[in-house]
């Protein structure tokens, strides 16, 4: 019939009768195609009405849902008590199937915790970004990044609670640095601690992490007296320096919170299918932190399917909501949303769409920020050296954005003239002077059926060689350590590395892999975390740049001593020339092919008569012998 109101008749008849069936309640429905891939996630006051309403022609004329409708095959739905749990149910599955035609958050920057270890018979502090039900009690999230990293520096010196990946439960021979720095405690020697000394440390992190500064403090006056009446005056010193890094800490925050309200801003722009957002973290009245967002493929831009979209996905699962958010539109879920988030927080959470004023000003510089991200990532500007530092530093979540990175790498042909190679980026560029090369003293490689699975051995055990050569050397001349040592490879390269530094009881160093088919970055310490960068991050491109180079330099050398070698047992088979003469000749001449263009007398020049005309006959001989081009 003309004017038929909706495409029904592009449905087989069971989906048409299970659409027609669906419930009047509320609920969660999921679009499936011929597969049973998830499609679209959805939310519905009313299940049959919001479901019909995609198949209404009127909603064709938008290319997305017409693209959607079209690949449907069929349909699942959960049915809800209310619209707040159909929300969180939404988000929920949003995030663990990742729809094709949902707005999904892609986050290049993710907010670290601190990790409490309590489950542990000597609790130590870790920043993570990643929360796993493992008995941890976890603080956070931080921002900026560095903060996390501030604080947990903070404990290593004045709680002396450790962050190092060392097997507590057994005892170890000897302490590393950190110990004798005064950051640890010791905990992994007998004798260094008592278990009641740590264990008091570490309820005072607790109470620290916890914001229980009142009760700290109080604590720690206590001891400092106790320890000043028995003349321990070094140790009442130590609780008396803890004491006032806690007061000036305090009225920091006194400041802060007087200053203004929590505040998170968050604006676009847009091109389809680009689209960069920025979101503005404002903590008492100050820019503390900033989060970029970016999409490449959102052919039809709906600000009001993705705003809350966007919201749902950044603050429904958030351990912290801040008490406004402004946004530059209204939405129609915005009431209900604000209701969640409120319940969520335990304090009113208001979403706000500011007109006029200071805070209307404020939104308009995110919104310019947004469209200056927008140039920088899909119009291909470089960024700075310090901006790709920074991004990097809160990538791989590193203590500080890195100055030096030192990347290695290793090169062989089955395990033969092994080689491995370091390359130095230093300030935005890399740093030729700094590259060294290693020739792997290791042993042979395995003969036979295991000699596959020893070449994996191998490759394990020259990048612990190259490492432990590089970093032991730095230690002997008392020279820094890079802020970020990368490498070439994946979880077995990076295990290998990591040995090295334990060899050499070099704690704390930020180290990461990159794998090379998957390009994926693993973090030391974090390496259940792994880091998928999206293709158009500047991050990555430094980090490839780098892992490219240092294999380049790698290939090269080993090459270079593969060529060698060959010349020089071509020359050693010749009858009277030893090593030494041959050792001789390459480092004159350079290659084979040069000593064949020299005639008799220039040899003559640089070895006996007689042993000059076997060489000479010798290399005749083989070019006459080997095959000529047609």
């Amino acid at each position: 019939m003309h004017g038929c109101p909706c495409y029904f008749s592009l449905l087989d008849m069971e989906l048409r009768e299970k659409v027609d069936q669906l419930p009047l309640q509320p609920g969660v429905y999921l679009f499936q195609d011929a597969t049973g891939t998830i499609l679209y996630v959805g939310k519905a006051t009313s299940l049959r009405h919001r479901v019909k309403s995609y198949f209404l022609e009127s909603r064709w004329i938008d290319a997305k849902t017409g693209s959607l409708v079209r690949e449907i095959a069929d349909l699942n739905f959960i049915v809800v008590d209310n619209e707040r749990e159909a929300l969180a149910l939404e988000n929920n599955l949003i995030k663990r199937h990742k729809p094709k035609f949902n707005v999904l958050l892609r986050d290049d920057k993710t907010y670290p915790y601190i990790r409490y270890t309590a489950q542990e018979k000597y609790p130590r502090v870790y920043v993570t970004r990643r929360l796993t039900k493992d008995g941890s009690i976890y603080f956070g999230p931080y921002f900026p990044a560095s903060l996390a990293y501030r604080l947990v520096h903070l404990i290593h010196k004045h709680f002396l609670v450790p962050s190092c990946t060392v097997d507590l439960t057994r005892h170890h021979p000897r302490a590393c640095l950190q110990y004798f720095i005064h950051r640890c405690y010791g905990p992994c020697v007998e004798g260094l601690v008592s278990d009641e000394r740590y264990a008091q440390a570490a309820r005072d992190v607790r109470l620290f992490l916890e914001g229980r500064r009142s009760d700290l403090t109080r604590s720690l006056k206590e001891r400092m007296e106790a320890a000043s009446n028995e003349e321990r005056y070094e140790e009442a010193a130590g609780y008396r320096d803890l004491l006032r890094t806690l007061g000036e800490m305090e009225e920091r925050q006194k400041i802060a919170a007087a200053e203004g309200d929590d505040t998170d801003v968050l604006a676009w722009y847009a091109e389809p299918p680009q689209v960069a957002v920025n979101l503005f973290h404002l903590r008492g009245g100050r820019v503390v932190d900033r989060r970029d967002f970016y999409w490449e493929d959102l052919d039809e831009f709906d600000s009001a399917v993705f705003l809350p979209s966007l919201l749902k996905q950044l603050y429904l699962d958030a351990s912290y909501l801040p008490r406004y958010i402004h946004t530059p539109m209204d939405f129609e879920e915005r009431q209900l949303l604000e209701d969640v988030l409120t319940e969520s927080a335990g304090h009113r959470v208001e979403i706000l769409n500011p007109q006029r004023g200071q805070k209307h000003a404020f939104l308009e510089l995110v919104e310019k920020n947004a469209k200056h991200s927008f140039v920088q990532r899909f119009r291909v500007l470089r960024p700075s050296s310090k901006a790709i530092a920074e991004a990097l530093e809160s990538a791989l979540g590193l203590p500080e954005a890195p100055k030096r990175i030192e990347s290695f790498d290793i090169s062989h042909i089955q395990g033969s003239d092994t080689v491995a190679s370091m390359v130095v980026w230093e300030d935005g560029r890399m740093k030729k002077s700094d590259y060294r090369k290693f020739i792997i003293r290791g042993e042979a490689m395995p003969e036979g059926p295991e000699k596959s699975e020893g070449l994996l051995r191998d490759d394990f055990a020259s990048m612990e060689e190259a490492v432990e050569r590089r970093y032991r050397r730095l230690l002997e001349e008392n020279k820094p350590l890079p802020n970020l040592i990368l490498i070439d490879g994946g979880l077995g390269q990076l295990h290998a590395a990591a040995q090295a530094l334990d060899k050499l009881q070099i704690v704390n160093q930020p180290m990461a892999s990159i794998a090379k088919k998957e390009e994926i970055l693993y973090v030391l310490g974090r390496e259940d975390e792994p880091i998928v960068l999206d293709h158009h991050s500047p991050v990555l491109h430094l980090i490839q740049q780098i892992r490219d180079e240092t294999h380049r330099f790698a290939v090269t050398f080993h090459r270079q001593r593969r060529s060698s070698r060959r010349l020089r047992s071509s020359l050693i088979d010749i009858p009277g020339v030893g090593e030494r003469t041959a050792q001789k000749l390459l480092r004159r001449f350079g290659s084979v092919a040069r000593l064949r263009q020299l005639t008799i007398e220039q040899l003559a020049d640089e070895l006996p008569r007689g042993q000059a005309q076997r060489v000479f006959d010798a290399l005749r001989e083989a070019s006459a012998s080997q095959p000529h081009a047609n």
